[in-house]
């Protein structure tokens, strides 16, 4: 990855005002302009085994740097990170797909649905509870395993959810609210020169774990 995308977000995690942001706009564009170009040469190469996104373009993907103040108690105008959540229909689109972040101290890989609707979580979830042992083979595979210890569980309900009986065995996957999996990368991986290639064979790895929620979603 470009140095100069970390540079820019070092600078302004420490000078997060819009004063120091207008006055370092080219620096801004530049930066944006690097991740954008690293996430375009990435899509290539998730299309080699999702090709649902072969025709989706990192502008499509990429998310706004400000940030919506309005009901936050952060009144910092911008983020501190670059985000894109590539999928078949961009950053809008409410199927699975495949996130990158990249922040000063926090970069990561990530995947599979967030947040999504009512309808589609139900079908999720139904999809879960009569399909559950092919789920928990592909998370047990052992290239799962070797980048993800599940799904994440930042969005969990405490109870479960109705209309699925209490004495189903893996009813804890039916609490989540959001299906995303993550894996954390540290800062010598985000520089060394195979960091693409090592991007990509987390998400290749990623995908049977994609293409189960797809069918959900899809069905």
């Amino acid at each position: 990855m470009e140095e100069i995308i970390l540079y820019f977000l070092g600078e302004l995690e420490k000078n997060n005002n819009r004063e120091w942001f207008q006055k370092n706009k080219p620096l801004y564009e530049d930066a944006k302009k690097a991740f954008e170009s690293f996430i375009n040469s990435l899509i290539p190469g998730i299309a080699r085994f999702d090709s649902s996104v072969k025709f989706v373009e990192a502008k499509d993907c990429t998310f706004r740097i400000f940030r919506d103040v309005r009901f936050a108690k952060d009144k910092s105008p911008y983020k501190n990170n670059f985000g894109a959540w590539i999928t078949k229909n961009g950053r809008k689109s409410s199927g699975p797909g495949y996130y990158f972040h990249v922040q000063p101290g926090e970069c990561f890989i990530s995947g599979g649905i967030h947040m999504p609707d009512p309808e589609t979580l139900k079908k999720i979830r139904q999809e879960i509870f009569y399909n559950v042992v092919e789920l928990k083979r592909i998370m047990a595979d052992r290239s799962f395993k070797k980048y993800f210890t599940g799904i994440d569980e930042w969005d969990k309900q405490k109870l479960p959810p109705r209309d699925y009986p209490k004495d189903f065995e893996e009813i804890d996957l039916l609490k989540n609210r959001s299906y995303t999996i993550t894996h954390p990368v540290d800062k010598k991986m985000v520089e060394s020169e195979k960091f693409s290639e090592y991007v990509l064979k987390v998400w290749q790895t990623m995908y049977p774990y994609n293409r189960f929620l797809a069918r959900a979603v899809e069905s």
